[in-house]
């Protein structure tokens, strides 16, 4: 048997036993997941206030160089 045939066979078996990796599942709008929800918002707050923190000390270092303050 040629290994072209043997190939093709392996890949075809593969194929019908071997589950998809993407599922369709409809999402649950009904029950959230609290806990990615808090990571989301949590994570969120978490990078504003370190621009803002990172913001007012780049503003000072600013009027510190420029002989503002």
């Amino acid at each position: 048997m040629p290994l072209a045939r043997v190939l093709l066979k392996a890949t075809a078996a593969n194929k019908t036993v071997a589950r998809s990796a993407f599922t369709a599942a409809k999402p649950d709008y009904t029950n959230p997941n609290w806990l990615r929800v808090g990571l989301a918002f949590g994570s969120s707050v978490a990078l504003w206030g370190l621009l803002f923190k990172q913001h007012s000390e780049d503003f000072h270092e600013y009027k510190k160089r420029n002989g503002l303050e």
